[in-house]
Order: C-alpha cells, then sequence, then structure tokens
C-alpha cells in the first residue's frame, strides 16, 4: 500500500482549496450584492448575484468534498465514507452548483466567448458527473472513476481559471493604451475569455490525457506473458 505521505500532491492540492475557498466564499456569506466580485449584468441585475451565491456555495462544497474523494488511501479504508460523501459531492454540490452556472455563465458580463465557455462548462460539468454517479448504481467502478476524475477536472478548474485569469490580465495590461485603445472593458473581456477557456479545457485534457496513460499501462501489465513453467526432466523407459 503507498502511504500517504508518497503522494506528494494530496496534502498541496487541500492547501490550495482551503485557501481559495477562504478567499472566494466570505463576500458572499454578507449576501451584499455591492461586495460581489463579479459585476451584475444589466439585464438581470441583482438576480444574478442571487443565482451567483449558491453557485459559489454549492460549487465551494463540491471543491471541498473532491478533496476526499480522490485521495485512495480514503477511499480504500472508508468505502462507506466515500459513499456517502461522494452523494453530497453530487447532489449538494456538483448538481446546483451546474444548474445555476447555466444561468448565470449565460448572463455573464464578460462577452459572449465568456458566455459560451461558461455554458459549455456547466453542461459538461452536470453530464460527466451525472455519468459517473450512474456508472456507481450499476455497480460498473471502473467506469465510474473514470467519469468522476473528468469531473473533478472540471470541478477543480475555478482554481485554474482564476490563475490564467491573473496571468492575462498582467500580460494583457501593458497594452491597455495601444491594443486596447484605453478601453479596460474590452482588455477585460479579452482576459476573462481567453482564460475562461483555458480554465477548464487544459485541466480536462489533462485528465483525459492520465486516464488513457493509465489505461495502456494496465493493459501492458495484463498482455505480458506469464512465465512458462520449467518442464520436469524426462524419466528414463525402464
Amino acid at each position: 500500500m503507498v502511504r500517504w505521505w508518497r503522494r506528494p500532491w494530496i496534502v498541496p492540492f487541500a492547501a490550495i482549496v482551503v485557501i481559495f475557498l477562504a478567499f472566494s466564499i466570505p463576500p458572499y456569506l454578507s449576501f451584499d450584492p455591492a461586495r460581489s466580485r463579479v459585476p451584475q449584468p444589466p439585464s438581470l441585475g441583482v438576480a444574478h448575484f442571487w443565482l451567483l451565491v449558491p453557485h459559489v456555495l454549492f460549487g465551494s462544497v463540491a471543491l471541498g468534498t473532491a478533496v476526499l474523494q480522490i485521495w485512495p488511501r480514503f477511499r480504500r479504508r472508508h468505502p462507506a465514507a466515500h459513499r456517502r460523501i461522494g452523494r453530497v459531492y453530487v447532489f449538494g454540490g456538483v448538481l446546483p452548483a451546474g444548474l445555476c452556472a447555466l444561468t448565470i455563465g449565460a448572463y455573464t458580463p464578460y462577452g459572449p466567448s465568456t458566455r459560451a465557455s461558461d455554458v459549455v462548462l456547466a453542461l459538461l460539468w452536470l453530464g460527466v458527473t451525472a455519468a459517473g454517479w450512474r456508472a456507481a448504481r450499476h455497480c460498473r467502478f471502473g467506469e465510474h472513476r473514470r467519469w468522476m476524475i473528468r469531473s473533478f477536472a472540471l470541478t477543480a478548474s475555478i482554481i485554474t481559471n482564476r490563475i490564467w485569469a491573473a496571468v492575462f490580465v498582467i500580460a494583457l495590461s501593458p497594452q491597455l493604451d495601444t491594443t486596447f485603445h484605453g478601453d479596460e472593458g474590452l482588455l477585460s473581456w479579452v482576459a476573462s475569455s481567453a482564460a475562461a477557456w483555458l480554465g477548464w479545457t487544459l485541466p480536462l485534457l489533462a485528465a483525459q490525457w492520465w486516464l488513457e496513460r493509465d489505461h495502456l499501462r494496465t493493459r501492458r501489465v495484463h498482455s505480458r506473458p506469464s512465465a512458462s513453467p520449467t518442464p520436469e526432466p524426462a524419466l528414463p523407459h525402464p
């Protein structure tokens, strides 16, 4: 059995999730639209905020429970807890957060490209999670694992989205007066769009690459010829 300290990604990832949630949740726990980090689109007004709040809170449930769900040692030692937390992940996290994301994504103030990315992401997130849940219900646990790894990649994409957004804002800001003709709104649209698409496509592609590599490695192990037994020496005829 692989010890937890031999999986160096577990503790750093959990720390990143805790820091991210500690930074992201407080403005929405105040239930004050003025503290929202996302501008309210004129078409929805304050209604956008009241869809954004449950999206953030339920999405935080999904992200927090995902930490335990992807921990191999926890899954092996506590299968009953894994199943219960999995239900919380699906029905108390991804499902309500994804449904809210469909609406707020369709009305995002960051332009049509970001809008398209947000809606596609929400549909994929709901779809792969539903496929993973159905596979588990039918005891197809290998298939369940593959779908849930994809679901986890999309859940965690909110973190990579924020990283890409910071990168693009820093990289594009020197071009504000040239390329963007002083239009901060246009710069925000371009940075948001690039971050939105890269934020979830790269983690999903990485997850798929990892699954394919794992699948090929398993096939190689199973296709290895077993060692032939050494034949016993023939006895001389009397």
